[in-house]
This record gives structure tokens, C-alpha cells and sequence, in this order.
């Protein structure tokens, strides 16, 4: 093997075992697993495959992620999903992924503003391309932070509602209450 060889193989091997699902093995299918904490929930879910979305997952991820005050569905971005799977790989999570919030419909997010100033008016939630989460064993501060590494999105970070925002805006971050 020449040198250039030996160096690609390290850096390839390198990369394998500080991220590990960047594994050849594992980029052949991308998985969710997801716990709606308001209606008690669960999906495994793949959702990609072989190259390809799979519909019918997708379709039950929105299901699971549909506003559960007025059971009103609306398809979730699908660059959001890949955000939450490298997010959770990123992470090494080993238990599902905690939905505090997915869609909201436009209503819903009106009656949440009157109650409480941190909902933004044109929020991306009302668009599928927001959702809040937190995952058991993983601490708050670690995920926010995995999030700000991974340059894809808004970050909000509600340590005292103990939850992350992740949307898929311009990247940006905020912290709720502020200070």
C-alpha cells in the first residue's frame, strides 16, 4: 500500500470510530425512534433506505408529529428529520427521542402566544419544520451543543422547560428565558 493509500484508510477508519454512523453498514438505512410525551406515542421508524424515502414512514412520523390539541396533521420537512437523525447519531443516544412539540397549526400557536411571550408568531412549528425534544440519558447542555456543532438549523436552547428547538431555518441560536 503507497502512502497516499495508508493515509486515506486512517483518515476512513479515524472517522468510523469517532463517528460511528457514518459506517458503511449504517448509512443504508436512517431510523427514528420517537416518544410523543403528550399522547404517549412510540414509533420506530426508518424512514430512508437503500437511497430512497420511504412514504409510509414518513408518513407515520407526521402522524406522531401532528398538533395532538386538535389531532390536525401537515408534512414535516424532510431536512428536518435528517436533523434529528445525525443529531441523535451525533449524540450516541441509546433511548427515543422525547416530541414536547412537533406541528402546530395556526391556531394552536395563537392560544400559545397569548399564554406565553417565548412562541413566535410565525413559528416554524406551523410549517413542519420545527420540532422540541429531549432525549433520556442525554444531558440538555450536551444536545444544544451537539445541535450548534451540526450548522443546520435555529437552535433554541429552554433549559428551565428542559427541551431543545431545532428547526430548519438559517442557522441561529437563542437561549429562553434570555440570560
Amino acid at each position: 500500500m503507497n502512502r497516499r493509500g495508508f493515509i486515506k484508510k486512517g483518515l476512513l477508519f479515524g472517522t468510523i470510530a469517532i463517528f460511528p454512523s457514518v459506517s458503511p453498514a449504517k448509512r443504508l438505512e436512517k431510523r427514528l425512534t420517537l416518544y410523543n410525551i403528550h399522547t404517549g406515542e412510540k414509533l420506530h421508524a426508518t424512514f430512508w433506505a437503500n437511497g430512497k424515502y420511504i412514504y409510509d414512514e414518513i408518513a407515520n412520523i407526521e402522524f406522531i408529529l401532528r398538533d395532538y390539541r386538535n389531532n390536525k396533521l401537515h408534512p414535516i420537512d424532510l431536512a428536518l428529520l435528517e436533523y434529528m437523525h445525525k443529531l441523535y447519531s451525533i449524540v450516541d443516544a441509546k433511548k427515543e427521542i422525547l416530541i414536547i412539540s412537533g406541528y402546530r397549526s395556526p391556531e394552536t400557536n395563537a392560544r400559545l402566544r397569548r399564554w406565553n411571550r417565548g412562541v413566535a408568531k410565525k413559528s416554524f412549528h406551523m410549517r413542519g419544520r420545527a420540532v422540541d425534544i429531549r432525549i433520556p440519558g442525554v444531558h440538555l447542555s450536551f444536545l444544544k451543543y451537539a445541535a450548534l456543532m451540526l450548522y443546520k438549523g435555529g437552535v433554541g436552547y429552554y433549559p428551565r422547560s428542559n427541551f431543545l428547538h431545532i428547526d430548519t431555518g438559517r442557522p441561529r441560536y437563542w437561549r429562553y428565558p434570555r440570560g
